[in-house]
């Protein structure tokens, strides 16, 4: 029986500040294209909610077009091509990860009820063809 409650499972003092540790923003990925999107003249908000209330950031938003850009990791947001379930602690594991599975596709149904262009890449994409992509939408978006 799967566990739904984080509590039902301990985790170590280690894996503790191992998990404290990974960055939720400016990772590599996210600095790239960033950096990318910058050297063509594009400017938005970092980490920021697209809707106001709304208790999750987007790695990247483009307020007046209504584009909000997420890059996912491929182990916390479970990859089909890279993410791979754990061996060890898996009743905690799997139910955490199919959780947040579940929070960002209502991110992105919250989103586009609210009028916003939600984009999802994944962490292993490469920068340049994200942020071709996004500066194609964010384009397309400032004529309608």
């Amino acid at each position: 029986m799967a566990a739904t409650d984080d509590s039902d499972y301990e985790v170590s003092p280690g894996r503790r500040r191992n998990m404290q540790a990974i960055r939720s923003r400016d990772t590599a990925s996210g600095l790239a294209v960033r950096r990318l999107l910058h050297a063509h003249g594009f400017r938005f908000r970092v980490n920021f909610p697209p809707v106001k209330g709304l208790r999750r950031t987007a790695d990247i938003v483009f307020p007046r077009q209504h584009v909000a850009v997420f890059i996912d990791g491929c182990f916390w947001h479970s990859c089909p091509e890279h993410g791979h379930g754990v061996a060890t602690n898996s009743g905690y594991w799997d139910p955490k990860l199919a959780r947040n599975r579940q929070r960002d596709q209502e991110t992105s149904d919250m989103l586009k009820a609210n009028g916003w262009l939600p984009v999802r890449f994944w962490a292993h994409d490469d920068p340049h063809d994200i942020a071709g992509e996004v500066e194609r939408l964010v384009r397309l978006k400032s004529r309608t």
